[in-house]
């Protein structure tokens, strides 16, 4: 059975004085800390949000370089490629003409050389024939 006498009120007072300790001690540090470190954490939060931000912002930059640098690498490419296709244009038309000249010249010496070949040979028609005829009769004409 309980029974009240002066050792319960020093009881209670014992426990009173050493809940305000602890908390003194113990409890209030312990807050003390937990809420600083919450804070700290909310910051890093904080940062971390603005770094991921500042990174997604540089990446979009980024990306648009890239894609203005192809374009614009598409269209030199397009720019050179048109040059020289026409470049090749205008080389191969001076190339044609130059070789239409070299066969006409070539055609005309071979139509020369023809002509004089066939007026060496109209020249020796004659005596072929003479030889022709002697070697078919058998005998001189």
């Amino acid at each position: 059975m309980i029974t009240i006498d002066l050792t319960m009120p020093i009881q209670i007072i014992n426990m009173l004085l050493l809940i305000v300790i602890l908390n003194a001690v113990l409890y209030r540090p312990i807050r003390t800390i937990l809420i600083e470190r919450q804070k700290k954490i909310g910051g890093l939060d904080a940062d971390i949000a603005n770094f991921n931000k500042n990174a997604k912002l540089r990446l979009d930059e980024f990306d648009q370089k890239i894609r203005d640098a192809r374009g614009k690498a598409k269209a030199e490419f397009d720019a050179a490629r048109g040059a020289a296709q026409s470049e090749t244009g205008t080389k191969l038309a001076a190339l044609r003409k130059d070789v239409e000249a070299a066969k006409g010249e070539q055609l005309q010496q071979i139509q020369q050389q023809f002509a004089a070949a066939q007026a060496t040979l109209k020249g020796q028609i004659d005596t072929f024939a003479t030889e022709m005829a002697s070697k078919v009769l058998g005998r001189a004409l």
